[in-house]
């Protein structure tokens, strides 16, 4: 699915902080074991090696006791009896991050984060773009027709489940609410769209929408549908530059048709 969530939940972005900061603790803690580890396994070495010897037995210990490989070397009395106590330690720090890490990256709202970062930089890279407002019946095939035209196509909804259907269908959507569908358009990349097409079934929305799409662009081609002619002058001078009155196009699909058919029984 590729949905760009306008209103993202802050959420996602602050349980990522947090578990940045849980595994910046967690390995703050290993390596501090490391570090205790090095130097207890160093001082209690009793044998007559260098101290590069020394040292370097010391650090594969502890290396293998945070990695838990358990490839160890030779212990005196006094090692072993500081590596049981450093063991106990590791199993209380890996317990510790277990609990502390896990599950937190996994919720919807680190989902819907990720998801947003990705858009992003998707919706940078698109261009000579159809956007369609909506995804009700008329929305749906009008973007069906666009992309069997080869068009890219760009979905813009304020609706969750309309939002899930495009994702579904395969279209690149951007999601937000209602009431603030300016920063909807905002994020549609209108400035290097081909065109816009407005199909919701609110004609004062629709209205709306084509007043705020032609401000962010006066020069972007605008489609949309009106219900009779002063409605198509309003959307004419909201900046839409095509109006099409549905009544009309099934009237004279209706004469059409009986036309034809009275030419055909003569």
């Amino acid at each position: 699915m590729w949905i760009f969530r306008v209103n993202e939940p802050r959420l996602g972005v602050i349980r990522i902080r947090e578990w940045r900061r849980r595994a910046r603790h967690t390995i703050g803690l290993l390596v501090l074991l490391l570090g205790s580890a090095v130097t207890g396994l160093f001082i209690l070495d009793q044998s007559n090696t260098s101290f590069p010897n020394k040292m370097f037995t010391a650090l594969w210990n502890g290396v293998n006791l945070i990695t838990t490989l358990g490839a160890f070397g030779e212990f005196n009395p006094p090692q072993k009896v500081f590596m049981l106590l450093a063991m106990v330690a590791t199993l209380l720090i890996g317990g510790f991050a277990v609990s502390r890490l896990t599950g937190m990256l996994s919720g919807d709202d680190v989902m819907f984060y990720r998801e947003n970062r990705l858009m992003e930089r998707k919706l940078d890279q698109v261009a000579n773009h159809v956007v369609v407002v909506g995804f009700h019946s008329l929305g749906k095939l009008v973007a069906e027709r666009l992309r069997e035209a080869g068009q890219t196509v760009l979905v813009l909804v304020g609706d969750q489940l309309q939002a899930d259907q495009a994702a579904e269908r395969g279209y690149m959507v951007v999601l937000g609410a209602p009431g603030g569908f300016d920063e909807v358009l905002k994020h549609a990349r209108l400035d290097r769209a081909k065109a816009l097409v407005v199909t919701t079934p609110d004609s004062n929305n629709n209205l709306a929408i084509t007043l705020a799409a032609h401000t962010l662009n006066a020069s972007l081609p605008i489609a949309a549908p009106g219900e009779n002619p002063l409605r198509k002058m309003l959307f004419e001078s909201a900046g839409a530059s095509n109006v099409v009155i549905a009544d009309e196009i099934i009237a004279n699909a209706l004469i059409g048709k009986l036309t034809t058919r009275v030419e055909v029984d003569r």
